[in-house]
This record gives structure tokens, sequence and C-alpha cells, in this order.
């Protein structure tokens, strides 16, 4: 959360709700939303860093706001952030350590398992589906998010088929 905070921050100054609500706005119902505790306990987390300056605002009808900026060491970590390459392909699967330790353990069924599995990822699917279908046709990045993780699920649906074969 901390990067695309600051990433956010590079663009304009805001408050912690306004980045809340561009967040949102960006990625669509396919992507979880972000909880507002965590964005203002990461944004004093940025400002003790020193990759962020807050300032108190007054308002005269409401309780004081405090608008972030980012600093130019905040900048450097965007950049930064930028130019990284982003995770590797996922060894650390919960799924795949369960399907491993069931005939070690002996009175889990692998089938079952596989199964159990194969409906969760095709409900997934169809929310992902219904949530692609709903979000706004102008909102590219949001059907791009959902379209991509369909595309995993996809993958990962052809990787269980894969694992049924080679451990029946």
């Amino acid at each position: 959360m901390r990067l695309p905070l600051l990433a956010l921050l590079a663009s304009a100054p805001a408050h912690g709700y306004e980045l809340k609500q561009a967040l949102e706005a960006l990625l669509g119902a396919a992507y979880p939303r972000p909880n507002i505790g965590q964005i203002y306990v990461t944004l004093g987390r940025l400002e003790r860093a020193g990759l962020i300056e807050g300032e108190e605002v007054e308002q005269s009808d409401r309780p004081n706001k405090r608008i972030y900026r980012i600093t130019a060491a905040g900048r450097e970590a965007v950049e930064a952030w930028f130019e990284e390459s982003t995770g590797g392909p996922r060894l650390r699967d919960e799924f795949f350590m369960k399907l491993a330790l069931a005939s070690r353990v002996g009175a889990v069924d692998r089938t079952r398992l596989i199964d159990r599995q194969r409906r969760h990822y095709l409900k997934s699917m169809r929310e992902l589906s219904r949530l692609a279908a709903s979000e706004d046709r102008g909102n590219r990045v949001a059907r791009l998010l959902a379209e991509g993780a369909m595309l995993h699920l996809q993958a990962d649906l052809e990787w269980l088929e894969r694992c049924q074969e080679e451990l029946e």
C-alpha cells in the first residue's frame, strides 16, 4: 500500500480519504477496497520515514484534515519502484502445499481437494466476470485488472487438471 499511495501523491497532494477514493476509482470493484484505517497508518509511516510531509488544514464546518505532499525522497522511492520488476512465479502456493501433504497425512483425498479448489476458482471467475461486466466501460484499468485475474484463474484451472492427471 505504501508505494501506490506515494505514486498517487506524486501527482497531487491529498488527504487519506481522497487517496482511498482515487484508488477505488482507478482500480474498480475487482480490486479489494483499501481500508481507510490502513491508509492512515501507512501515511503516518511514510511521514515518519520522510517520504511525505503532512500539513493540518483547518476547516470551519468539519474537523481539521491533514493534507500530504510527497518529498524528494518520496519521489525517488516512486521512481525506483517503477524501475523494479515485480513478483516472480508463485512458488509458495498454499493450495499446492495442501496437495503435496495430503498423501502424507493420509486422511485427505487429493481428488476431493482438487475438486474443491476447482469449484473455488470457477466461483471466483464468475464473480470476476460479473464485476467486469458491471464496470464502467470507460475504466480500462479496472477492466484489465479483472481480465488479468481471470487469465490467472484459467491458468490455475489448467494446472489443477495437470495435478489431477499426475497424481491419480
